[in-house]
């Protein structure tokens, strides 16, 4: 029942928060699911496109021996790419898919966007520190691929890639 308590608390405490942020409802659920599930979310609905790409960024004091990983999630809508560069081939796996593939992504992207959001999370402090940003935005790694996976998915474009099958073991003795 507690934790009952603190869900439904929260959730009124974000309910007021997009209210005071004078936003529809609809934008913010990307964001929310990338606060509570983790990841990068994408969501379109009518002519609106909204995504939520994470980064993260890990403090440790090495005299103290403690830290604690900052996650910043921005939120956009109706997001546009400006602009990719360079080519980077990772594994990803996406929604119903069963194996990961490998994909192309570029290391590089800028986007703009209509309305874009960022939250800071901090585990030390239990804060989600929420401020309206303007772009262009660039991003480049991890955040940039979240970008590009996301829009793919706002483009309606299918996620394709070579099949985790194409991979071989081979033995560092090259017994395989």
């Amino acid at each position: 029942m507690e934790e009952f308590k603190k869900q439904l608390s929260f959730s009124l405490k974000e309910k007021k928060v997009i209210e005071r942020l004078d936003v529809p409802h609809d934008i913010f659920l990307p964001l929310m699911f990338s606060i509570k599930f983790g990841g990068d979310w994408s969501l379109r609905f009518d002519s609106t496109k909204v995504m939520a790409i994470k980064e993260k960024i890990t403090k440790f004091d090495d005299k103290k021996m403690i830290g604690y990983t900052l996650e910043i999630m921005f939120l956009f809508y109706n997001p546009v790419l400006l602009n990719q560069e360079g080519t980077v081939h990772r594994l990803e796996k996406c929604g119903n898919k069963k194996e990961r593939e490998i994909v192309k992504r570029p290391y590089k992207v800028t986007i703009d966007s209509e309305y874009a959001l960022k939250a800071s999370l901090n585990p030390m402090t239990k804060k989600i520190l929420l401020e309206k940003v303007n772009g262009p935005f660039e991003f480049s790694g991890s955040s940039a691929y979240g970008i590009s996976h996301e829009m793919e998915h706002l483009l309606d474009n299918e996620i394709n890639g070579e099949s985790i099958f194409e991979f071989e073991y081979e033995l560092n003795n090259g017994d395989i």
